[in-house]
């Protein structure tokens, strides 16, 4: 990497995610969503006729589905019309399904995750990368010890062709049917790129996989799909990062997430989402934990004009557990309505749920949480911390938990706490040589810390410095 890269990438990480390059695509669906457009489509893909059916099921249930409106304190979500929205735009990319070698990406595409710093963190602290630009993947590497003990990560596209069966077992049947939320059907309509991940029974791998999604156009939406199965006693981290730049007309995420979590497996899920103030991100994520398997769930989210994002677990089996993260920030005009749903289905299981959300200049934030134990959910444990911190009185946090307990053998506990950054914090970390930029920083350091230190080095100093641009107002 070049000494003016390595400036970018270690100073400049505002112009990192705020660039835009000029739109070059060779295929472009047409604004809107209609059955013809989703032949289309899939046409355009080569897919077998099982998934062009499952899509028209999912444009039907779309269809019926009325836009939610009615929860309270929702983030407003009038100005997403998908008639306005241009649903797929494949790159242009000569090899479908992307590359395996960075040099074969056209300059613009290139330039673009060079800036980001992915095949620099590529060689440094991952197995295996996937990229995707608007609608598709296009680079795809995972190492090859990997690859010999039976590891798969490509991208969803190309997981249709040459692991169907799979694929046709999996997705959006089990864990995310289309009938779930309006979103949900409309994103198992028109999805597009996105990871698959199958880790065998008994292989850890022991460096994170990663996945990056870009949106560069103006206007467009994005609809990866994320399926990992992990057979039992295996192990695998997974993190995803999303970024775009800021336009004047609306974009829309709607990506959905599925992990199958084997007896005795482990997987973590780690995502930081740095959309800008014109995106409206509206996400369905969900796993379902077997017997002793854990699911760990890290997110961040932050720079979108409205988030709705709920990360979901199904603890099926006796001693599953599950433990989620969630860091949500929101400045002037950001509605970021978080949180975390668990389903404690059979005995001995564990869920935990740590919130941190910061809000200023008027921005409002919002953890909305479900925790669900069955009858017969025997000594079962559930503990929900939620803590905001707002930095002036025009903003506001708000705490939505909602325990539907049919058990009476179990340990529930919820602890909330909201407060503001104190003068006499400040005035401490003043005396003690500090500014006021830097000791409000500081705090909001400490704050976040849970969430930090369970990322890998190279995340837990991005999200650091994303949260650091989003107090100075830097970002889109």
């Amino acid at each position: 990497m070049s000494s003016d890269q390595d400036h970018l990438k270690e100073t400049d990480t505002e112009a990192r995610f705020e660039f835009k390059k000029e739109q070059k695509s060779s295929f472009q669906a047409d604004k809107g969503l209609t059955e013809e457009t989703i032949r289309v489509i899939s046409e355009d893909k080569d897919e077998p006729e099982w998934m062009l059916q499952r899509r028209l099921r999912a444009l039907k249930h779309f269809q019926e589905m009325p836009m939610p409106t009615d929860w309270p304190g929702q983030p407003d979500l009038s100005e997403v019309d998908v008639n306005e929205i241009v649903p797929y735009i494949r790159p242009d990319v000569e090899t479908r399904g992307g590359v395996d070698d960075w040099t074969d990406l056209p300059d613009e595409i290139k330039d673009t995750f060079d800036k980001l710093g992915i095949p620099e963190a590529e060689k440094n602290a991952l197995s295996g990368v996937g990229a995707q630009y608007e609608s598709e993947v296009v680079y795809q590497n995972m190492q090859e010890r990997w690859e010999e003990k039976g590891v798969v990560f490509m991208n969803m596209d190309q997981a249709v062709q040459e692991h169907e069966d799979l694929v046709k077992e999996y997705f959006m049947t089990k864990c995310v049917p289309p009938s779930d939320n309006k979103f949900a059907a409309l994103h198992g309509a028109i999805w597009s790129g996105g990871s698959f991940v199958y880790v065998p029974e008994d292989t850890t791998v022991d460096m994170p996989v990663q996945a990056y999604f870009r949106m560069n156009s103006e206007g467009m939406g994005q609809f990866e799909h994320t399926l990992i199965i992990a057979e039992e006693g295996s192990e695998v981290h997974y993190i995803e990062g999303c970024s775009a730049p800021k336009y004047s007309a609306f974009n829309l995420h709607s990506g959905g997430v599925e992990v199958f979590v084997g007896e005795d497996a482990h997987v973590q899920y780690s995502t930081v989402q740095n959309w800008s103030k014109n995106t409206y991100n509206l996400n369905t994520k969900r796993a379902i934990v077997e017997k002793n398997g854990r699911m760990e769930w890290i997110s961040g989210s932050m720079g979108s004009k409205a988030t709705m994002l709920y990360p979901a677990s199904i603890l099926k089996g006796r001693g599953a557990s599950d433990n989620h993260i969630t860091i949500a920030f929101a400045g002037e005009g950001q509605n970021i309505d978080t949180g975390a749903k668990v389903y404690h289905n059979a005995p001995n299981t564990k869920s935990t749920i740590e919130s941190k959300s910061i809000s200023k200049d008027g921005g409002r934030t919002n953890y909305r949480g479900l925790v669900h134990i069955s009858e017969g959910a025997r000594n079962s444990s559930t503990a929900v911390e939620c803590d905001a911190l707002m930095f002036d009185n025009e903003s506001t946090s708000d705490t939505m938990p909602y325990m539907e307990i049919n058990e009476s053998t179990v340990d529930v506990a919820h602890e909330a706490t909201v407060g503001k950054i104190g003068d006499e914090d400040i005035f401490y970390l003043q005396s003690r040589g500090l500014d006021d930029d830097d000791a409000k920083q500081m705090i909001v350091s400490g704050f976040i810390e849970p969430i930090t230190e369970e990322l890998p080095i190279e995340y837990a100093v991005e999200l650091n410095r994303l949260v650091e641009l989003e107090m100075e107002g830097s970002l889109g």
